[in-house]
C-alpha cells in the first residue's frame, strides 16, 4: 500500500542499548548491595525510546480497537503494555527518570508523525486497520534488533530479545488475518528473507 512506503523515508536509527525484563544476579552491571541496575547513557536513552515506541503500538491499538473492535487489537494492545511494563521495571531498577505521555502523545517527533499516519489511515477501513499492526511489529523488530547489536548490557539484550520475541508473535497474527481476508502485507522495514523467516515460525513463548 502506498502508505507504508512512504514510511520508509522516516528512518530511526539510534544506536544505543535496550534493557531488560529481568536482572541477573551474574550481570556485572547490577549492584547487589542495592539491587539497583546501573546502565550506560547509551542504554538509559535506547530504554526511554523503545518506551515510547511499544506505546506507538498500544496507542494506536487501542484507537483502532475502539474504531473496529477487531480481537488481534483487543489482544494485542494488552501485550504492548506489558511490553511499556517490562521496560519501566528496568527505568525503575535503575532509577531512570521517565515519563509517559498521554495517549496519542509522544516527545520523539518520528513517532508522533507515525501515529498520525497510522490513525488517519487506520480508521478508513478493517484492512487497513490490520495492515497497520502489521507495520508496526515489523518496525518494531527492526528497532530492537538495532539495539541488540549495539548494546552493553546483558539485562538489556535479555528484555529486548523478548521483546523482539513477542512482537514476532504479533506480526505472524496479523499476517494471518490480512491473508485471511484475501489481502496479502509486504514487509516495510525487514528484508524479505528476515519477514519469511519470522513467518515460517511458530509462535513462541517470549517469557514476558
Amino acid at each position: 500500500m502506498k502508505i507504508f512506503n512512504s514510511l520508509k523515508t522516516v528512518t530511526i536509527v539510534m544506536f544505543m542499548v535496550p534493557i531488560s525484563f529481568f536482572t541477573s544476579c551474574n550481570d556485572s552491571n547490577n549492584d547487589e548491595s542495592t539491587n539497583t541496575l546501573e546502565l550506560s547513557n547509551a542504554d538509559t536513552e535506547a530504554l526511554l525510546f523503545m518506551l515510547e515506541e511499544e506505546k506507538l503500538a498500544r496507542d494506536t491499538y487501542e484507537y483502532l480497537d475502539s474504531k473496529w473492535g477487531l480481537i488481534q487489537f483487543v489482544n494485542i494492545k494488552i501485550s504492548e503494555q506489558s511490553h511499556m511494563d517490562a521496560i519501566v521495571t528496568l527505568l525503575e531498577k535503575s532509577k531512570t527518570p521517565y515519563t509517559i505521555l498521554p495517549y496519542g502523545e509522544f516527545d520523539d517527533d518520528h513517532l508522533q508523525d507515525y501515529y498520525n499516519q497510522f490513525v488517519e489511515s487506520g480508521q478508513l477501513s478493517q484492512a487497513n486497520a490490520l495492515q497497520i499492526g502489521a507495520t508496526i511489529e515489523d518496525l518494531d523488530i527492526v528497532d530492537l534488533q538495532e539495539f541488540i547489536d549495539h548494546v552493553e548490557s546483558a539485562s538489556v539484550i535479555k528484555v529486548f530479545e523478548s521483546l523482539q520475541c513477542g512482537s514476532g508473535n504479533h506480526l505472524r497474527s496479523f499476517v494471518s488475518s490480512i491473508e485471511l481476508i484475501g489481502d496479502t502485507y509486504t514487509a516495510q522495514f525487514l528484508t524479505e528473507d528476515e519477514y519469511n523467516l519470522i513467518l515460517s515460525q511458530n509462535h513462541e513463548k517470549c517469557n514476558l
